[in-house]
């Protein structure tokens, strides 16, 4: 990255000041390090972002924002409806609703080790994943439209686990709004038979230790203990969100003349929040963040199926669920106004500090947990929200340790094969039907996701509470 075209206005904040058809300025927040090693991409696209119609405050970038697709991934914006905000297929993504939810068990990683074999394999066996993959559950047409209403909690309801869990989920695993009604036809096809599947890509299933406590009243809090074993699931709306984003950019690119929007780059179509076109994009866009919801939900019960099996007795509440790639309606104050805000995260997650949101006790107390997940083969991340994150950028914090070269890039590299090896001789079992995913996700194809969360802690937008080791990874 090209550091000449930023001013930086805090140890951590970086800015690009408000120029030519820039409504608001550009914040990237990192280090020099990371901001160096970015790709000139980034900068181009967090620009044009700025440049949106009723965008307020200023366009955000996370520590670990890369190239993506309108947005940077780990691209924070929010939009007045009052004041000709628009809402963005783009700024939400093809995967809507990819999240991450945690479960933390009563086990130590000692135990699971023991029959970490045998476990991975029946875990891999039991849980669906790679590009196309189905699972047990077909749902007609009056099960979908249900699921898209009812998320997380229509799974419960289904006996896939329990009114704790929805607690535990933010939004109470059910997005209010959705209108699956008008959801199209080809995409609940898509999701007929992947409900409870992991899909490709950096999706995956991961058994972990906790490695070590940075911050003991917060880990107290959520649950965690030195040496114990937890399990991370990583996926999203599989089929149905990626046409509900490839059905609406079309549309939304198609109309913006006629909505007087002169858009920066194509891929950033958008709608006014108050158009018709909009409003219909909400709708549907929250039916695919229950689908998410549901679809975690369901995974949650077959991985506790697994653990059951092997450890009868064995507990695995759920410690949290938080999506990134969202568009949200939340109240933020803007130069000491409080406004009614549509919260675009692209790869980005929502970063509540102590006493904020609607988290039950004793998540409250501690800050929302912010849950980064790491590259496969390296720690992740349990972090808790910051109160100046809402001033830093929205309450918002980065999701993952972001991609340091493409996917081609990192199958020309490595050998799914080779990584797999190098990560077994560490103690790291991979599971996976396809070696070119593997390599693919190859732990050298992404950031140091230690710095990332170390900057995160420092400039404010979450703060350390656990890492996390891999033991057993599932990959799509």
């Amino acid at each position: 990255m090209d550091l000449t075209q930023f001013e930086r206005i805090g140890p951590y904040v970086w800015q690009m000041p408000k120029t030519g058809r820039m409504l608001v300025p550009a914040h990237i927040l990192a280090d020099e390090e990371l901001m160096r090693d970015m790709d000139e991409k980034v900068g181009e696209q967090i620009r044009n972002v700025a440049c949106l119609p009723g965008i307020v405050r200023a366009a955000y970038a996370m520590p670990d924002a890369h190239w993506g697709y309108g947005f940077p991934i780990g691209g924070v914006a929010a939009f007045d409806p009052e004041a000709g905000g628009v809402v963005s297929a783009g700024g939400v993504g093809f995967d809507i609703s990819c999240g991450v939810r945690l479960l933390a068990t009563s086990l130590t990683a000692r135990e699971l080790r023991a029959k970490q074999e045998e476990f991975a394999h029946e875990m891999s066996r039991s849980i669906p994943a790679g590009v196309g993959s189905h699972g047990k559950i077909h749902l007609d047409d009056d099960e979908m439209t249900a699921m898209l209403e009812g998320g997380a909690a229509w799974a419960v309801a289904r006996g896939f686990g329990t009114r704790e869990d929805l607690l535990r989920c933010e939004e109470m695993g059910k997005m209010k709004g959705a209108t699956p009604d008008i959801v199209s036809d080809k995409a609940k096809k898509r999701q007929r038979n992947e409900m409870g599947t992991l899909g490709s890509g950096n999706h995956y299933l991961e058994v972990q230790e906790v490695d070590a406590i940075f911050d003991e009243a917060a880990a107290e809090a959520y649950g965690l203990w030195p040496g114990q074993a937890v399990a991370m699931i990583h996926c999203g709306s599989r089929g149905l969100g990626h046409q509900i984003g490839t059905e609406y950019l079309k549309e939304m690119a198609q109309k913006a003349p006629a909505h007087g929007i002169e858009l920066p780059d194509r891929e950033l179509a958008c709608a006014p929040v108050n158009s018709e076109l909009g409003q219909r994009y909400l709708g549907v866009m929250r039916a695919g963040i229950n689908c998410a919801f549901a679809n975690r939900q369901i995974l949650t019960h077959i991985a506790r199926g697994v653990f059951e099996q092997f450890f009868p007795g064995v507990e695995t509440p759920l410690l949290y669920d938080v999506s990134h790639n969202t568009c949200k309606e939340e109240t933020h104050e803007i130069d000491g106004v409080s406004r009614r805000l549509f919260v675009h995260r692209k790869g980005a997650t929502r970063a509540y500090g102590p006493g904020m949101g609607d988290m039950p006790p004793p998540l409250n107390v501690a800050g929302q947990p912010v849950l980064i997940g790491g590259s496969m083969g390296t720690e992740s991340w349990v972090l808790a929200g910051d109160a100046r994150s809402e001033e830093v950028a929205l309450s918002s914090a980065c999701h993952g340790a972001g991609r340091a070269m493409s996917r081609h890039q990192a199958a020309k590299t490595w050998t799914g094969a080779g990584v797999q090896q190098e990560l077994a001789e560490r103690g790291i079992i991979i599971k996976s039907p396809s070696k070119r995913g593997i390599a693919e996700e190859a732990p050298g194809a992404y950031k140091s996701v230690e710095r990332v969360v170390e900057v995160a802690e420092k400039a404010g937008l979450a703060r350390r509470v656990a890492r996390l080791k891999p033991i057993i990874c599932i990959k799509g």
